[in-house]
């Protein structure tokens, strides 16, 4: 395990590669590319700029902005001042973004590309200065152009293990989020960690697309850089996206179940799925077939593919291994600090499993079936949350909330989270994940809730593919719910499925900005179902 810190390990490779390529920005369809030398020099400016305007050192800065290569070069200033960041979701409502900005005490606050203006311009209290990234953005104090006109830091911040990194805060799936306070001594376990077991090289290259506020984002793309020197590729625009992963060619690819349930829906509104199988096991055919899809979406030199943040199915595992783009699953929490837990490099035994710990952290499941961990890329505490804090640790070892087992080769699987079991009329307990996982094995529903606090059975509320043919696949849906029934416990059983007419976002407030499923508000907005006596199987709002 690499000790270096993160800003220690940034300037090494400064020094190492100066010339080299590292963010790669695409503005107006053209790509703009600064070199490890860029990088360094407009951080030293942005870090003494944000000095001459009266902070100090241990500030906290927030960053409010999409992925860009101004977000990697901010962070980095912030740590040569010395001071702490703090990442806010793009994606946030006012109500949050003022929240974060104020439990932080934020001093001023990064702004970029975002898509809702009034949001974010409504979120920040108008003491606060903005400080503008060179894009179309909400008004600002400071412009981004005109502070790398300060010159460079002469002294950069040396900081030690135990200094505060960043204060990153969780995606608040319930109740207001928690600041988890992350060291540079954790980041740096866990960053050159994930380097190692992921196979980062020098030559690689990464895409920074999921929201950098998220810490998978941070300590897998932003930092491991740092410990690899590998190239960094951004995207423009959600339009543009297959054409930037196109030109980035990455060599890792990470992603979300989510967006890799939309890839596959893609490729299957091009070629029907029992075609595609039939295809792809004659041998010639087969290869070329997969090939053109890789290449498709840009992955042709791609060797390795992960999935994190949430569940996701083995039969969606399975489609893709076939077209030989095998995806390996992670595991890991703000909390500590990314990847804790992964089946890198892939193996098809390891399907459906989230792998063994990483070398930085030690993981065990408790007599409740909770997986605890600890080590030195665990989280400290909980920003000016005491007893929060206190009461997520036992002897040292941190309480995920996650529930899991471990298979006959040490492998873990998530089974589900603690707090989201529910107690069914029968006095039984309902773990919903595991259910639901079945379910996505349709490829026909895209989205799923399983609920039923106090009704005699659990039910099911699905959002459908848009490749699916509405109403005319109840039949369908029947089948995948005796299917799923047949494969559970008597008081797991669904009684129905019902299929909503609209899907959940991060806009309806009813996804996290990391795209899961907001458990807790979904089961509100639906609770009149809890109340109903339902005939049909599939029932359609």
């Amino acid at each position: 395990m690499n000790q270096t810190l993160p800003l220690a390990q940034f300037s090494a490779m400064v020094k190492a590669q100066p010339n080299k390529a590292y963010l790669h920005q695409p503005i107006n369809r053209k790509l703009q590319v600064f070199t490890w030398a860029q990088v360094d020099d407009m951080a030293k400016r942005l870090a003494n700029a944000l000095l001459q305007m009266g902070l100090v050192e241990g500030d906290r800065v927030g960053i409010l902005s999409k992925n860009c290569a101004e977000w990697f070069i901010s962070d980095i200033a912030i740590m040569m001042a010395g001071m702490v960041s703090v990442p806010i979701y793009p994606t946030a409502n006012r109500e949050t973004i003022n929240y974060v900005i104020d439990q932080s005490d934020c001093k001023t606050v990064f702004v970029g590309k975002l898509d809702n203006f009034i949001e974010a311009d409504a979120g920040i209290a108008p003491q606060i200065p903005r400080i503008t990234f060179p894009y179309p953005t909400i008004k600002g104090q400071y412009q981004w152009h005109t502070l790398l006109q300060s010159k460079p830091l002469n002294k950069i911040n040396n900081a030690a293990v135990n200094d505060t990194f960043s204060i990153s805060y969780t995606s608040g799936s319930t109740g207001n989020p928690k600041g988890v306070v992350l060291s540079y001594g954790n980041l740096a376990a866990s960053s050159s960690t994930a380097a190692k077991s992921m196979g980062v090289r020098n030559q690689d290259h990464l895409m920074s697309y999921l929201p950098l506020a998220h810490i998978t984002e941070r300590s897998l793309i932003e930092t491991v850089s740092f410990y690899s020197g590998c190239k960094v590729f951004f995207v423009e625009s959600l339009d543009t996206f297959i054409d930037d992963v196109k030109t980035a060619q990455p060599h890792l690819f990470i992603s979300v179940p989510r967006l890799w349930n939309k890839f596959q829906i893609e490729i299957l509104n091009k070629i029907p799925d029992k075609k595609l199988q039939r295809l792809l096991k004659i041998p010639l055919i087969g290869k070329l077939i997969a090939k053109k899809i890789r290449k498709g979406l840009g992955f042709m030199r791609t060797r390795s593919f992960g999935s994190g943040t949430a569940p996701i199915s083995a039969s969606t595992l399975a489609w893709y291994e076939r077209i030989g783009m095998p995806i390996s699953e992670g595991w890991g929490m703000t909390e500590t600090s990314g990847l804790s837990c992964s089946n890198f490099p892939f193996n098809k035994s390891s399907l459906g499993t989230i792998g063994k710990a990483s070398d930085c952290v030690e993981m065990k499941i408790d007599e409740n079936q909770e997986i605890l961990i600890r080590g030195v890329a665990v989280f400290k505490e909980y920003y000016q949350r005491p007893n929060a804090t206190k009461d997520s640790f036992t002897d040292g070892w941190f309480h995920t909330g996650d529930m899991g087992s471990i298979t006959a080769n040490g492998e873990y699987q998530i089974i589900g989270r603690l707090k989201e079991q529910f107690k069914t009329a029968k006095g039984k307990y309902v773990a919903p994940a595991p259910i639901e996982n079945l379910l996505t094995q349709n490829n026909n529903i895209e989205q799923v809730c399983v609920f039923g606090q106090g009704r005699k059975q659990p039910i099911a509320l699905v959002v459908l593919s848009q490749a699916a043919d509405a109403k005319s696949i109840s039949q369908n849906l029947e089948q995948t719910l005796e299917q799923v029934n047949s494969q559970l416990e008597s008081h797991q059983r669904l009684d129905n499925i019902i299929v909503l007419n609209e899907e959940w976002t991060i806009e309806s407030g009813l996804l996290t900005p990391t795209m899961k499923i907001k458990r807790a508000d979904i089961e509100l907005k639906f609770s009149e179902y809890l109340e109903q006596d339902l005939v049909e199987k599939v029932i359609w709002q």
